[in-house]
């Protein structure tokens, strides 16, 4: 730094100053740069200022700005007051169709769109699942429906349905036996007499089955046909 002893050397004139690093400096050079202020360029601070969003907690009435619920879902709940086994309970999209009997279109079309998060399906090692706030589900239900009143026959009435279904496909196979059945003792007949010639079937609408009469030795057969 120049100071008032530093050493003042003139040359053809012109003074210098020893820097005391091996190199002179010329005296007004040293003088400007010790006299004129330093100017600091305005750091300008362009950054938009976001609000904060706080809300009042639905349990216990406090005030915050973040928590796990709010965050994904919406939902004024504060992290203390996190019910996670019990009120605030997630569930599946499958399980909330199979309980709610609710469709793709209520999640993802009906306004407002259910909000979830996605995790690791145990099942399936690369897929992953939805998983819906139960609350909001249960809310969702009532607007498909109406009531829990509703909710319950619909559920009666498809459980009524998967046991027709059941009783049907039972039937069916019964059905089937009967007719392998009677075929397999027409067959044992024919090898230990004779091969019958029947003549035109004739269909039974009160049994929902058919006959025909052989024309040889006037066998009678009744049989259903699938």
């Amino acid at each position: 730094m120049y100071t008032a002893t530093s050493s003042v050397i003139k040359v053809s004139g012109s003074k210098f100053v020893d820097s005391g690093g091996g190199f002179l400096v010329e005296e007004t050079a040293v003088k400007e740069a010790i006299t004129k202020p330093k100017e600091y360029k305005k750091v300008i601070n362009d950054g938009e200022e976001l609000p904060i969003k706080v809300t009042d907690c639905r349990e216990c009435g406090d005030s915050f700005a973040g928590s796990y619920l709010w965050d994904n879902f919406d939902y004024p709940c504060c992290d203390k007051c996190h019910d996670k086994e019990g009120k605030h309970d997630l569930i599946t999209k499958t399980d909330s169709k199979d309980e709610f009997l609710l469709k793709d279109c209520d999640f993802d079309l009906r306004q407002p769109v259910l909000r979830f998060v996605s995790k690791k399906n145990p099942h399936y090692k690369r897929g992953e699942m939805k998983l819906y706030l139960k609350l909001q589900v249960y809310k969702r239900a009532m607007e498909v429906w109406g009531s829990e009143e509703e909710l319950e026959r619909k559920k009666e009435e498809r459980a009524e349905k998967k046991d027709a279904a059941k009783v049907k496909r039972f039937d069916k196979k019964l059905k089937e036996l009967k007719m392998n059945m009677r075929s397999s003792v027409f067959t044992k007949d024919v090898a230990a007499s004779h091969q019958h010639e029947y003549g035109e079937e004739t269909y039974h609408e009160d049994d929902d089955n058919y006959s025909h009469t052989c024309k040889i030795c006037g066998f009678y057969e009744t049989f259903e046909k699938m």
